[in-house]
């Protein structure tokens, strides 16, 4: 089961670590992480998703209430949510399958930012799953390098 979680911090220093250690002392994974200032300077929000047992996402949320930087913590249906991540990758190519490799970034929505000889570097922000589905697809060409954001989360309603 997955646990999404958009918390609401106090932005000062150590409210990372914090966070961050309570998931390690606890023997909890962070699968994706993402930290940014609000509108008003002194918040910051998390969004944090995490992996586990209906049991082990409960306790995840009640461990991030109790720590004092925390100003809100809510747990976010991912079917009532918007998800997005951002990717780099570098892709390397060949003049026989370069058009493909331009089709695939039409088709997918993602943006060419550098072209070189041999590789191109790739913008996409989209879901996980289609992030991940792009990787699918560009590995037979030759993937060099891949950095991916933390997924950011908000609310629908």
């Amino acid at each position: 089961m997955k646990g999404v979680f958009s918390v609401l911090v106090e932005n000062k220093d150590g409210v990372l670590s914090g966070i961050s250690g309570l998931f390690a002392r606890r023997g909890f994974n962070i699968d994706s992480l993402a930290v940014g200032e609000t509108d008003k300077h002194d918040v910051s929000s998390m969004t944090i998703v995490s992996t586990g047992d209906q049991r082990t996402i409960d306790q995840i949320e009640k461990q991030l209430n109790k720590k004092l930087d925390v100003i809100k913590v809510r747990r976010l249906d991912e079917v009532r949510c918007v998800s997005l991540e951002m990717m780099l990758i570098k892709v390397s190519y060949s003049p026989a399958n370069r058009a493909s490799l331009i089709e695939i970034c039409s088709v997918m929505g993602a943006k060419i930012l550098h072209v070189s000889q041999k590789n191109m570097v790739i913008e996409l922000h989209a879901e996980p799953e289609v992030l991940s589905d792009f990787v699918e697809l560009v590995r037979s060409f030759g993937i060099l390098e891949v950095q991916r954001t933390g997924t950011i989360c908000m609310s629908k309603g």
